[in-house]
């Protein structure tokens, strides 16, 4: 299996745990055939990790709410215990970890990866917050590359990422990185990942702990950075 060229908060040899920081679990939904008048059990599991950064200041939040109202930047690790209670939104982007590993021992064949959007809107009229003020260049992570901005999106392979299909085990995880960005919308979305097992196949729904992902665009909306050693959000200027 193909290796990635970083790795989220666990490391892909190791089962991905619900307790970890940034991890839940996705709800698996499987269209695999009956067996005995029920659905087979579906044989991968999938780490999700909503939101991931290279370099901090690639990713800022909108939040409908004034500065003094918002607490410092977190760091990736606390990032959704900061944003879930603020109703924080990625700002033009979000990038979203999988960690897909077999339940046993026989080999599963990923079949592809689908992105599926619920809703698209105008982009929301809120703050934006980063989550660093100035760093240097992140490096190009092997990823698939989403524009939500399109009527139907892909996930496209970049920066030397092959496409499926791929294989999993228990053993042998696989570390997918999905980078979905919009630049003019308020989008919805979640992904759908394809299996099969022998004669048997389903298809695994991958979202934000039961909800969709959510991505809106944020130009010209007013920019807060938190410098260090500062006295809390500042707006940056020409934002």
């Amino acid at each position: 299996s193909a290796s990635p060229s970083l790795s989220p908060s666990r490391s892909a040899s190791a089962p991905p745990s619900s307790s970890a920081p940034g991890h839940t679990p996705a709800a698996p939904r499987s269209t695999s055939p009956l067996t005995n008048g029920r659905p087979g059990a579906v044989p991968i599991a999938v780490g999700v990790t909503p939101y991931f950064w290279d370099v901090p200041c690639e990713q800022s939040f909108l939040v409908d709410r004034s500065p003094k109202n918002v607490p410092p930047p977190p760091g990736l690790q606390d990032v959704v215990g900061w944003g879930t209670p603020l109703g924080a939104v990625a700002a033009d982007r979000q990038m979203v970890v999988l960690t897909v590993q077999g339940t046993g021992a026989e080999t599963v064949v990923l079949q592809g990866l689908h992105v599926r959007v619920v809703r698209s809107d105008a982009p929301l009229t809120w703050n934006s917050y980063a989550m660093s003020n100035g760093c240097g260049s992140g490096a190009d992570t092997k990823s698939f590359d989403v524009s939500l901005d399109l009527g139907t999106p892909l996930a496209q392979p970049i920066a030397g990422q092959r496409n499926f299909p791929y294989k999993v085990s228990e053993s042998d995880p696989e570390v997918f990185y999905v980078n979905g960005h919009t630049a003019g919308h308020d989008v919805s979305w979640y992904l759908e990942l394809d299996w099969s097992s022998g004669d048997r196949h389903g298809t695994v729904r991958v979202d934000d702990h039961g909800k969709p992902f959510r991505t809106s665009g944020a130009q010209g909306r007013p920019r807060y950075v938190s410098p260090l050693g500062g006295h809390g959000w500042e707006r940056e200027l020409g934002s």
